[in-house]
């Protein structure tokens, strides 16, 4: 097995290891540490089942099922599958998610601390993902801003990207504005908080899962999140994955900063996602 650092500002990649050789408790502690320091891990060509992607995923935390219940594998409910692949002229999965800078589920009161990708059918010139490490986002911060945000919270919320459905014909913006936010009501989190492993500070917040920072003025708010935008895409501090077959990615949700990019016209993507609660067996 070799391990190697993908940037200097995230990510860590495994090769050499199938998943036999991670049943060894003493190499999947390796693969565990690296994501708890290095915020992202990357195991090339990890050819899995989806048993098997929920087994190494229960020895990190506690497997759970997708939210929304039409895009959970037939089989396997922890599993989403995210997919613009058609069978029987239906949709194999939920298409074009998290395709907008993001970290996973922060509108939610307790949002997992992982989430498992495996790269079931990928395309190789489309569909990448994009990684920043919020860490990294917040070390570039103008000092004036860290300490303008310093001890503040801000109001996170799903609606500005809660996908319309059927049942929402004939409702205005406003009318769908309130029915989302009382399904899934805004949620409080500090602006700042501190990694439990490094001790290091990061931000916590994307403007497409934000409300308000509270306490800021609208102008203050646009700026900010300008700011931010601009620092979390940056080129020169994202690294982006190039999906191969069976790539296996695990992240720290809190920590990361990710989006997908669009799948060219004609091609199929199709990855398994797993989400992981804090567990006994390791804590972040």
């Amino acid at each position: 097995m070799q391990i190697k650092e993908i940037t200097p500002f995230i990510g860590s990649e495994l090769t050499g290891v199938g998943y036999e050789d991670l049943q060894d408790p003493e190499i999947f502690a390796r693969l565990v540490d690296a994501v708890h320091r290095r915020e992202l891990v990357v195991v090339r060509g990890l050819d899995i089942t989806p048993e098997q992607q929920i087994e190494l995923a229960s020895r990190i935390g506690r497997p759970v099922p997708f939210l929304m219940a039409k895009y959970r594998h037939p089989d396997h409910p922890e599993i989403m599958i995210s997919s613009n692949a058609m069978k029987a002229n239906r949709p194999v999965g939920v298409a074009r998610v998290g395709n907008f800078w993001h970290q996973d589920s922060s509108y939610m009161k307790d949002p997992a601390p992982y989430t498992m990708l495996h790269g079931v059918d990928v395309p190789a010139t489309s569909g990448h993902t994009l990684y920043a490490s919020a860490l990294d986002v917040y070390d570039r911060l103008p000092q004036e801003w860290k300490e303008k945000i310093a001890g503040r919270t801000a109001l996170h919320t799903v609606s500005k990207r809660q996908r319309i459905s059927p049942e929402h014909a004939g409702l205005s913006i406003a009318e769908l504005k309130a029915l989302v936010e009382m399904e899934y009501p805004p949620t409080e989190h500090p602006l700042v908080k501190q990694d439990p492993v490094t001790g290091r500070p990061y931000l916590y917040g994307a403007p497409e899962y934000m409300d308000s920072v509270v306490g800021f003025d609208a102008n203050e708010n646009a700026e900010f999140f300008a700011l931010i935008d601009r620092l979390i895409q940056d080129p020169e501090h994202v690294y982006t994955h190039r999906w191969t077959t069976n790539d296996l990615v695990v992240w720290k949700t809190a920590t990361t900063y990710h989006a997908a990019t669009a799948v060219e016209p004609g091609a199929t993507r199709t990855v398994h996602r797993v989400s992981i609660e804090e567990g006994e067996t390791w804590a972040a």
